[in-house]
């Protein structure tokens, strides 16, 4: 393999046409603003892998220390990033959709905030460099913003967009 080039982090569809699926996935790339069908495959990916850890896990007996921290660890990895509440188990795993993992990307915890009229225009800020989690830039939409980093999502400060009567602000911010 040349170097610089790394594995698939994503699995295609089994199928290439498939209405229904098609049209299930511009959905959801309408919806969270998503640049191309790869990074919702890979949100997809992501997904299935917590499925299979999880049911590896489970399938595991629950009575060996091991197993144990392992699951405690898997479940507080998933509770500090917000795709699972403080009150799931490992079983509530097995149930979670796709959405969950959308709405912990930094684009739509932008969007979902109020600082972007549109997920395109947050997915526009975060890539041209106007926000900030913890004083920290991102320019990654795809960022998984953790529980106790939300409330630190805003703009940069010496972003033109810091001012709050900037013409391309959301409404009411």
């Amino acid at each position: 393999m040349p170097l610089g080039t790394d594995t698939k982090q994503y699995e295609t569809p089994n199928h290439p046409y498939q209405g229904e699926r098609i049209a299930t996935e511009h959905s959801l790339i309408d919806r969270y603003g998503l640049k191309n069908k790869e990074e919702l495959w890979r949100a997809q990916s992501q997904l299935r892998s917590y499925r299979r850890e999880a049911r590896e896990l489970l399938g595991q007996a629950q009575d060996d220390e091991t197993v144990i921290n392992r699951s405690e660890e898997f479940l507080g990895r998933l509770k500090r990033v917000g795709i699972l509440d403080e009150s799931d188990e490992l079983g509530d795993i097995l149930s979670l959709e796709i959405e969950d993992v959308l709405e912990r990307r930094l684009q739509t915890v932008v969007y979902r905030k109020g600082l972007a009229n549109t997920t395109e225009q947050a997915r526009q800020f975060i890539t041209h460099g106007h926000v900030t989690v913890d004083g920290q830039r991102h320019r990654v939409p795809s960022y998984v913003v953790d529980v106790d980093e939300e409330a630190l999502v805003e703009f940069d400060e010496n972003s033109p967009l810091a001012d709050e009567l900037h013409p391309e602000r959301a409404e009411g911010q």
